[in-house]
């Protein structure tokens, strides 16, 4: 399993972050958008996106609003976190609730929120990961600095491959195909890259996935007539209910009897550490149901 290690220093034996101010309590974080003078240890966090919430949830920080994914109305229960408010959607923050809720860091996207920027600034330090279209282990190390908890996140990152290590060479899956297919509606169907948070965690274990026409590397859209560009030897469909198999759109039935429904939550809404540890979770049970 995935461990959380925290650090056990205490305030008083602390070494002081690079650039922090004594006098102020800050110290400055390089982000998308420059440079932000950040609490040293901020404890009223606000995140606009599903890898900074599951972020600072994974290394012990709840934060106090979260906007939420377009495809959900509440924060993930596979977080496990009470007490956080809603703050509008990813796509479209919620600038008022924000504010009514003191924040001392806003975490956000620039490829999402650009236009937001200097408002969400009027109101704490903000921080913004370039886009989610990045690889997500890269943005999470940028969150944890932002976060003040830097070897907590490396050291999730780093239990994270050394899961995909464990599953990999239990179950020798290298060379097999795999695609991961999210409904989207009754005419496209949404293919996941290598980019992409769930894709990279199926090539971490071993498989491959066929190459497509990825957009930004994340996904590839298709119409359920050419189902057929979606052939691979494992074929894992995202559902918001695992156990009803009506969530298979009939194209994809009908091609693919044999397909194994995913948990939206985690495979696509979950990015992140904790995330990461629910989809490893899955391809586990997954391969061991098929051996």
């Amino acid at each position: 399993m995935i461990a959380l290690a925290l650090a056990g220093c205490t305030a008083a034996t602390a070494p002081e972050p690079v650039g922090a101010s004594a006098a102020s309590g800050t110290r400055a974080v390089e982000h998308a958008r420059g440079s932000a003078d950040v609490p040293d240890a901020p404890n009223r966090v606000v995140t606009l996106e599903p890898l900074e919430l599951d972020t600072a949830v994974a290394v012990g920080i709840t934060p106090v609003g979260a906007a939420v994914a377009g495809n959900v109305t509440s924060i993930p229960a596979y977080l496990g976190a009470k007490d956080v408010t809603p703050v509008g959607t990813v796509p479209e923050p919620d600038l008022e609730a924000i504010a009514a809720l003191k924040p001392d860091l806003i975490l956000g996207t620039e490829s999402r929120h650009s236009e937001l920027y200097e408002q969400l600034n009027a109101i704490a330090p903000t921080v913004f990961i370039a886009s989610q279209a990045d690889p997500w282990r890269e943005n999470a190390k940028l969150i944890g600095e932002a976060l003040g908890r830097e070897d907590e996140v490396a050291g999730l990152l780093t239990g994270v491959d050394d899961e995909c290590g464990r599953i990999r060479d239990e179950y020798d899956v290298d060379g097999q195909t795999v695609q991961l297919i999210r409904p989207r509606d009754e005419t496209t169907l949404s293919l996941y890259g290598p980019v992409s948070f769930a894709g990279s965690l199926l090539e971490c274990v071993g498989f491959t996935i066929p190459d497509q026409k990825w957009e930004d590397g994340l996904q590839a859209d298709l119409s359920p007539e050419n189902i057929a560009f979606a052939k691979a030897e494992h074929v894992l469909v995202t559902a918001v209910d695992v156990d009803d198999r009506s969530a298979l759109p009939p194209a994809v039935e009908t091609a693919f009897p044999d397909a194994t429904l995913v948990d939206t939550s985690t495979w696509v809404s979950g990015v992140g550490p904790k995330g990461a540890a629910a989809v490893l979770g899955d391809i586990e049970r997954y391969l061991s149901a098929n051996r």
